[in-house]
């Protein structure tokens, strides 16, 4: 794996690694878009792994407020991430994009608009009429006002219910399992990311639109919906590939939210098969 800083349009630095590098001269690369709350080392097995199956390089990066990229910058909207994406592929020379949860929904929203080939998302969080709401924010934000960030990631991984029974934990249970578990690598992680997920959420809700639109989207779209994840994820993908008649939707049996980083055989294989044409 290779790790570099690129300077985007607007000054900002994203953190880009490839996995394949070597791989260059087989084919142009496929670009991955993180998912909120993880940072593109979380998908160092994903990386590999799809290089492998595929014969060619996949970059990961880390989104801003993540490693050593720049910052979110306070008037933060979901442009930004789209304007990184083309930062990226257009260093990469890559035309094929992977997106996962938050990460998918800029997929979705950037391919239609920038040069995207074959574009491929598993859970995107993206929200078509009103599918993703976030009631929970308001309870968030008096937690975090009182200083008690161990309630507020509660109020978070709840109002998100990405992370399977845990989410699903009586909210006393999981503030206690968060103080528990705070100087944990995952712990740590979970709070350096927290506000910057929260942001991207609001971003999200912002972004909201009717499946239409996404008519522009590539006519080679797959679309990946974890058996085991929330509901909200099928109901907007449910409505992208009812307008989009040349997209391919499927289930990924077995798995919840975490399935693209578990990376589990048959996605990859179904993936590699996807990106080779």
């Amino acid at each position: 794996m290779t790790r570099e800083n690129i300077i985007t349009p607007d000054g900002a630095t994203l953190e880009l690694f490839t996995t394949g590098a070597e791989l260059a001269p087989a084919g142009s690369g496929v670009v991955v878009v993180q998912a909120s709350m993880v940072t593109a080392a979380d998908y160092t097995r994903f990386a590999q792994k799809l290089s492998a199956a595929l014969g060619r390089p996949v970059h990961t990066f880390n989104r801003r407020g993540r490693g050593e990229s720049s910052p979110q910058p306070e008037d933060y909207t979901l442009d930004v991430d789209i304007r990184d994406l083309d930062a990226v592929m257009k260093h990469t020379a890559s035309t094929d994009v992977f997106g996962h949860s938050f990460g998918g929904a800029v997929a979705l929203h950037a391919a239609r608009s920038l040069p995207v080939e074959r574009l491929a998302v598993y859970d995107p969080a993206v929200s078509v009429n009103h599918s993703v709401k976030a009631d929970w924010t308001p309870e968030y934000e008096r937690a975090t006002a009182a200083g008690d960030d161990d309630r507020a990631l509660a109020v978070l991984v709840r109002g998100m219910e990405t992370g399977g029974a845990f989410s699903r934990m009586p909210l006393s249970m999981l503030t206690l399992a968060n103080k528990l578990t705070a100087g944990t690598p995952v712990g740590k992680q979970m709070r350096e990311l927290m506000k910057t997920g929260v942001r991207e959420i609001k971003a999200i809700i912002a972004a909201d639109m009717p499946a239409e639109p996404f008519l522009a989207l590539p006519l080679e779209t797959l679309i990946i919906v974890g058996e085991k994840s929330p509901a909200y994820f099928g109901v907007a993908c449910g409505q992208i590939h009812d307008v989009l008649s040349g997209s391919s939707y499927t289930i990924l049996p077995g798995f919840g939210h975490d399935g693209a980083i578990r990376a589990p055989e048959k996605l990859i294989s179904e993936l590699s098969d996807f990106f080779a044409g």
